[in-house]
């Protein structure tokens, strides 16, 4: 048995955009800060950094989508009175 559509009736699809799907354990990530120089080789050659807080890590993921790490903030913070750049 087909199922036919009413006289006038159409089929709508929904294309909205949607934020990327979460990764597991993004709710636990922060952003680091690290030099930048060292950010980008480890890009690169894929070699681990290590963040202002002591965290070690090989980075593989877009910063821009997750909250900055508060006790890097703060050590930068504290090494640069005043300016509210912040890091990389």
């Amino acid at each position: 048995m087909s199922t036919q559509l009413s006289p006038g009736a159409e089929t709508v699809v929904d294309e909205r955009t949607q934020p990327a799907p979460a990764e597991p354990g993004d709710h636990e990530r922060f952003s680091h800060y690290v030099p930048k120089d060292k950010l980008t080789e480890a890009m690169v050659m894929g070699t681990p950094v290590v963040a202002l807080c002591g965290k070690v890590w090989v980075p593989s993921r877009d910063p821009q989508r997750f909250p900055v790490c508060p006790e890097c903030k703060e050590i930068w913070d504290s090494l640069n009175p005043g300016d509210d750049e912040g890091g990389e």
